[in-house]
C-alpha cells in the first residue's frame, strides 16, 4: 500500500517538476533585463571605494529561468566612467571616459527577481582590464612633449614625498596620510622637468599631536578616511622642487558610521541628518557654495545625506549634500531668502563640505565641492534602454552574426566617447 502511494505521488510530482521552470532566451525589450543589469553594475561599483564607476556598454550573452521564481544569467561588457565612485551619482549619470584612458571590463552575473520589481544579485564575477598602459618615453622622439611615465618610476618618489608631506602639513585633519597608489603620472621637459601626478592617499594611525612627520609606526587605516590627489610639480636642474600646486579630494572612511568606543574624544561622529547642531554649518557650507559659484542664480540646501562631526580644537563638520538652484538671482538679491522657492527644471548639485569652526574666536573655515547632478529624463512608457541589432564574430576561422543588446541610455558630452557605431549596437545573446 505505502509503494502505490509513492508511486501515485511522484506520478503527480513529475509532471509539475517538468513545467516548474523553463529557460528563454532574454529579450532586449526586456524592462526587467535592463532592471537586472543595473542591479549587478550597481553592486558592483558600490563595492570599489576608489576611481571612476563603470558605465554599462552592452549585454553579450544572457538567459531567463521562468519558475517560482525569476532568475536572469547573463553577460555584460562594461567600461569606465567619469563620475567617482565617491560622487553619490549613479552609473547611468555618467558618461565614458576617452577611450584610451578607460579601464574596460566583463561581468557574468546571475539576479534574481522577487515580487514585482526586487532584484537580487545572486552572484557575479567582474575582469577589468586596465586602460593604456604607461608608455616608455624612449618611444617618443619629440623631446618638449608631454608623455606618459610608468607609476613607479623612481623619478616621481622625491615628488610624491613633497606631495604627501604638502598635503600633511597643509590640511587641518586631525591625522597624517600616508601614500596609497600611483593612478598616472605623465612628464614634460621644460629646463628640467614637469610633472602631473594622479594618485590616492590613506589615513593612517599617527595623530598631528603626537607625530610631527611620517615614520614607520605609521600605518595605513583600512576603514580611515581616504582621498584623491592630483598634482603638478616643476622640478629644476638641480632636482629640487621648486613650483607646486596639489588638488585632493578627501572621502570619510567606513568607520564614521560604525558606533564608536566610549570617551573617544576627538574620534569623528555621525550626526542625524536632521539634527539641530547642523544648522549653522549648513548655513556657511551654502553660503560659501553661492559666493563661489558664478551661477546668476542662488542655491539652497534641499537634501542632507550624510553628517559627522570632529573636536580638533575646535569643531569640523563633514557634511554630503544636494543643492537645488532657486528662483531668486543675485542680480536682484543680495543674499539667499528662506522663502526663496526651488526652480522645478533647476540644475541640482551634489556637494561635499568641510566647515571649520571655533565659535570663541569667531573663526570659520568652510571648503565646498560640488558636482553637477545631472537628471535623467523619465523613459516613456514601452521606452526599450536597448538596442537590438546584430554584429559579425569571428571566432575559430568562422564567421556569424550574435544578436547583442546595447545600452542606449548613455547621453553624450565633451570629451566623452561615443559609442561605437552611432547607429548604436546592442549586444545579448549569440543566436
Amino acid at each position: 500500500m505505502k509503494l502505490i502511494t509513492i508511486l501515485f505521488l511522484c506520478s503527480r510530482l513529475l509532471p509539475s517538476l517538468a513545467q516548474e521552470e523553463t529557460t528563454q532566451e532574454i529579450d532586449c525589450n526586456d524592462e526587467d533585463v535592463f532592471q537586472a543589469v543595473d542591479a549587478a553594475l550597481k553592486k558592483y561599483n558600490a563595492g570599489n571605494k576608489t576611481g571612476n564607476q563603470f558605465v554599462l556598454y552592452r549585454v553579450t550573452e544572457g538567459t531567463k529561468m521562468v519558475g517560482s521564481d525569476t532568475f536572469y544569467s547573463f553577460k555584460y561588457e562594461i567600461k569606465e566612467g567619469n563620475c567617482p565612485v565617491q560622487s553619490g551619482l549613479t552609473w547611468q549619470d555618467c558618461d565614458y571616459r576617452d577611450a584610451e584612458e578607460a579601464a574596460t571590463g566583463e561581468c557574468t552575473a546571475t539576479v534574481g527577481k522577487r515580487g514585482a520589481k526586487k532584484f537580487s544579485v545572486a552572484t557575479q564575477t567582474c575582469n577589468i582590464t586596465p586602460g593604456n598602459g604607461p608608455v616608455l618615453t624612449a618611444q617618443y622622439t619629440c623631446l618638449g612633449c608631454v608623455h606618459p611615465i610608468p607609476p613607479d618610476s623612481p623619478e616621481l618618489e622625491p615628488v610624491l614625498k613633497h606631495a604627501v608631506e604638502h598635503f600633511n602639513n597643509h590640511t587641518k585633519h586631525s591625522h597624517l596620510f600616508a601614500l596609497e597608489e600611483v593612478k598616472a603620472a605623465q612628464r614634460q621637459v621644460v629646463g628640467g622637468m614637469n610633472f602631473e601626478i594622479t594618485y590616492s592617499i590613506v589615513q593612517t594611525n599617527c595623530s598631528k599631536e603626537q607625530f610631527q612627520f611620517l615614520s614607520p609606526e605609521c600605518k595605513s587605516l583600512a576603514d580611515g578616511d581616504f582621498g584623491e590627489c592630483r598634482d603638478n610639480a616643476f622640478v629644476d636642474i638641480k632636482q629640487n622642487v621648486a613650483d607646486f600646486s596639489q588638488d585632493c579630494n578627501i572621502y570619510p572612511g567606513e568607520d564614521l558610521t560604525q558606533p564608536l568606543p566610549e570617551g573617544c574624544f576627538g574620534c569623528p561622529k555621525s550626526i542625524p541628518v536632521d539634527s539641530p547642531v547642523l544648522t549653522e554649518p549648513l548655513g556657511h557650507a551654502i553660503k560659501k557654495l553661492n559666493t563661489e559659484n558664478n551661477h546668476s542664480f542662488y542655491f539652497k540646501i534641499d537634501t542632507v545625506k550624510k553628517a559627522t562631526s570632529q573636536v580638533v580644537g575646535g569643531m569640523r563638520y563633514f557634511i554630503d549634500f544636494i543643492a537645488r538652484e532657486t528662483k531668486c538671482s543675485k542680480e536682484s538679491n543680495t543674499e539667499l531668502k528662506e522663502d526663496c522657492e526651488v526652480k522645478s527644471s533647476g540644475q541640482s548639485l551634489s556637494c561635499s563640505a568641510n566647515v571649520y569652526m571655533r565659535p570663541w574666536e569667531n573663526k570659520v573655515e568652510p571648503t565646498v565641492k560640488c558636482q553637477v547632478l545631472e537628471m535623467m529624463m523619465r523613459r516613456p512608457p514601452g521606452f526599450s534602454p536597448f538596442r537590438s541589432v546584430q554584429v559579425q564574430e569571428a571566432k575559430e576561422g568562422t564567421t556569424r552574426l550574435a544578436k547583442t543588446c546595447e545600452y542606449k541610455g548613455r547621453r553624450s558630452g565633451p570629451g566623452a566617447e561615443s559609442a561605437p557605431g552611432s547607429e548604436a549596437k546592442s549586444s545579448l545573446l549569440a543566436q
